[in-house]
């Protein structure tokens, strides 16, 4: 497996604009950081888009996630199941994120076949295994595990202060 040589962006840094103008991209795909098949993904869709900012890569797992910011999808709901949110704020889950990035990057016939009556019923439920297998298989444990290990970070986080001072009572 080769080293990602770029560092994770922060969630803040690559949500949608301040103001109400309509956004730039086509989709805005909600991908887990910490997962390093969900991290191959991102790059080879990041080379695609080649700069054009068709796809917005929003990360999940950076502790500045906004559900507020990406189409009230929390983090819970993320981790569960790949989603993506349109720029008309409504959002798509599941192996309807790849159809509509692919088609949007102009790679549509990579996910055609999954538009079939019988190939996509069977390719959903083949994604449903994965996405409920993903976090055991990357080694973070169950989804339970991973959602209360971030609340405990972000409650420290919090307990300390913007500055990292964490008050200890003797």
């Amino acid at each position: 497996m080769t080293a990602l040589a770029e560092p994770r962006p922060t969630a803040s840094t690559e949500s949608s604009s301040i103001s109400d103008a309509k956004p730039s991209w086509k989709i805005k795909l909600l991908y887990d950081g910490d997962c390093p098949l969900c991290l191959r993904e991102v790059n080879f869709l990041t080379q695609k888009d080649a700069g054009r900012g068709l796809v917005a890569f929003v990360d999940v797992a950076a502790d500045d996630y906004s559900a507020v910011d990406n189409g009230g999808i929390d983090f819970e709901t993320a981790m569960g199941r790949i989603h993506a949110v349109l720029p008309n704020g409504s959002s798509v889950k599941n192996v309807e994120v790849f159809r509509r990035i692919y088609e949007i990057l102009g790679m549509g016939w990579v996910y055609a076949v999954t538009k079939w009556p019988v190939i996509g019923p069977l390719v959903d439920a083949a994604y449903g295994v994965w996405a409920d297998l993903r976090l055991k298989v990357t080694g973070r444990g169950d989804l339970a595990a991973v959602v209360a290990e971030r609340e405990q970070r972000l409650a420290q986080m919090k307990a300390c202060g913007e500055e990292g001072r964490c008050q200890v009572d003797d």
